[in-house]
């Protein structure tokens, strides 16, 4: 114990990251399909270390939890500003009924039970599982006109009520969406999910688990023309025009390339190479020419590009639509291989609609990809280095904004560095979809800050506060996890039902996917992918899950300015 103390003095970040390593190794740790997550973790591994004594200037957890929070919302701002438009208006009201009504349980639980401001806001935290709390409420707490030790013991309550609270705020929502409502509704959560997706694909059958559409997969084959083909004599172009869903790629003749987009007419002997999905390539005429194999050492390179859609022409089609416009706009020699919408593969189906923002995966020639690119987007690996001056506006802007006070019931209250960095990173999320040359952060960049900048706050934050974890326990303890399973489970009852009678959100996918989005429960969300067997939650999750991560984040200064209450000295 000598030792700790004495490295405790000298160096403090050891500490820091020893809780990050040991935090992220246990959250690893599987107890059925219940798994505690890096961020629990390391709050519990720092509080432990806590024990010893341990001091970090509070600066270091400023620092990374407004670094967190702007990657926040840099990631979710093109979405969000998505989810404000009117094709998605029953699941933005679906996401803010479900967050208001975990604002009201909170508040209710702390005004019935006199908790005191952190207790309250660690509550939050962890029954509505938004890491995100614990900064912006701690910062509120520290603008209070009260002394240092109550702040104190306010912000390690905020930890406590976390630490008590998140474990079942985890587990509840995996229950309520994976059994409960789909046993109160009657609902097979496969049948329906495979419903939706021939719904989505124009009643295309959806497969089981394990198995997979050859069909849909990319190939390139040759075609070797026969001397009475109608298209001997034809321009090559002529021939690439003439197939909707394939596209040439070369033409080799004598064992040397023939330029596809120059005037040479097809002569018998010609191997046309044509790629396209299998099942188009199988049902091909064998009239005009026999299917032959690659000449010995001949190479056609072909390339998978990821680009984020940003041109409005395009945002808003569906799946097919953009693809029937690109071959509108003599770019129809690509094809879309996935869809990523922050951050999650979405269901590959035509009636899927893409939005600004969106990572469309295309393969094709490097040739036809260039003129595509220019269309759409950008590609992300323009994006492979950060543009700090856009960077540093958007961190600037975001304290600035977290420096306006506001007063509810006379208590001055602010959003704080957390909550006006990630206005910030939501405006500059959007900037970054729409204008694509400007304020560049890429998706790795993201998600480091991310993560890692939430991991340092939760450390700084388990470690200072853990002299007192213990004592606090014990008073409280139970008490404050049986009021944890309410903040959890009431707002996800009323708000399911509202959704489902009021809002007559009806699909059965779609109204389980708007309670793990609205609840930002990314393990209960994971747990529906898993019964669903296929990606159509995704589409809805994304929706409301962006809406909940700023709601929920803001709910912080809120709490703390409408509970009235402190602790005890």
């Amino acid at each position: 114990m000598e030792f700790l103390q004495w490295l405790a003095s000298q160096s403090a970040l050891v500490f820091l990251f020893v809780a990050v390593a040991l935090g992220y190794f246990a959250g690893k740790l599987k107890i059925g399909n219940f798994v505690l997550g890096g961020i629990a973790g390391t709050l519990i591994v720092g509080v432990i270390l806590g024990q010893v004594g341990v001091t970090i200037d509070t600066a270091v957890k400023d620092v990374f939890f407004a670094l967190f929070i702007y990657a926040v919302g840099y990631q979710g701002g093109p979405q969000f500003f998505h989810a404000l438009s009117l094709k998605s208006l029953n699941q933005l009201l679906s996401a803010g009924v479900m967050c208001v009504l975990g604002l009201l349980t909170v508040l209710a639980f702390a005004w019935g039970f006199d908790l005191d401001r952190g207790t309250a806001a660690g509550l939050a935290a962890g029954g509505l599982t938004q890491s995100a709390i614990i900064g912006t409420a701690g910062e509120t707490i520290q603008k209070l006109n009260v002394s240092s030790d109550l702040k104190s013991v306010m912000e390690t309550n905020i930890a406590v009520g976390y630490a008590v609270c998140y474990i079942f705020g985890s587990i509840g929502p995996i229950i309520m969406v994976t059994w409960f409502f789909p046993t109160v509704m009657r609902w097979d959560i496969r049948k329906e999910a495979i419903k939706l997706a021939e719904k989505m694909s124009g009643g295309t059958a959806t497969l089981e688990p394990g198995q997979f559409n050859a069909a849909q997969r990319i190939d390139t084959r040759f075609f070797e023309l026969k001397a009475d083909s109608e298209w001997i004599g034809q321009a090559i172009s002529k021939l690439d025009a003439a197939f909707d869903n394939l596209a040439v790629e070369a033409v080799l003749r004598s064992g040397q390339e023939v330029d596809v987009n120059g005037s040479d007419a097809l002569k018998a002997g010609d191997v046309v190479a044509l790629t396209g999905l299998v099942s188009a390539l199988d049902v091909q005429p064998t009239c005009w020419g026999t299917e032959t194999q690659a000449p010995t050492g001949y190479r056609l390179v072909l390339e998978n590009r990821d680009i984020v859609l940003t041109n409005p022409d395009y945002a808003g089609n569906k799946l097919q639509g953009i693809h029937d416009h690109t071959k509108s706009n003599a770019l129809r020699d690509v094809f879309v291989t996935g869809v990523r919408r922050m951050g999650r593969d979405l269901p590959l189906l035509p009636d899927l609609e893409v939005h600004k923002g969106d990572e469309l995966q295309l393969t094709g020639s490097s040739r036809d990809l260039n003129q595509v690119q220019k269309a759409i987007g950008y590609p992300i690996s323009a994006a492979a280095v950060t543009d700090f001056i856009f960077f540093g506006i958007g961190m600037t802007l975001g304290l600035l904004l977290g420096l306006i006070e506001f007063k509810i019931g006379g208590v001055p209250v602010t959003v704080g560095s957390g909550g006006g960095c990630l206005l910030s990173g939501l405006l500059f999320g959007w900037l970054r979809s729409t204008h694509p040359r400007y304020a560049a952060l890429p998706t790795g960049a993201v998600n480091f800050l991310r993560d890692f900048g939430l991991a340092v706050f939760v450390g700084v934050v388990g470690i200072s506060a853990g002299p007192q974890v213990l004592t606090t326990l014990q008073e409280q303890g139970l008490s404050l996890f049986l009021f944890g399973i309410g903040v959890t489970l009431i707002p996800q009852v009323i708000g399911f039902f509202f959704s489902f009678y009021v809002l007559r959100i009806r699909n059965p996918i779609e109204a389980l996917a708007c309670v793990a989005g609205g609840r930002s429960a990314n393990p209960a969300f994971a747990a529906l992918l898993g019964k669903a067997g296929n990606a159509t939650p995704v589409v809805t999750f994304t929706v409301t899950y962006a809406v909940a991560n700023v709601l929920l984040t803001l709910w912080g200064p809120l709490i703390v300015g409408l509970v009235s209450t402190n602790p005890a000295q």
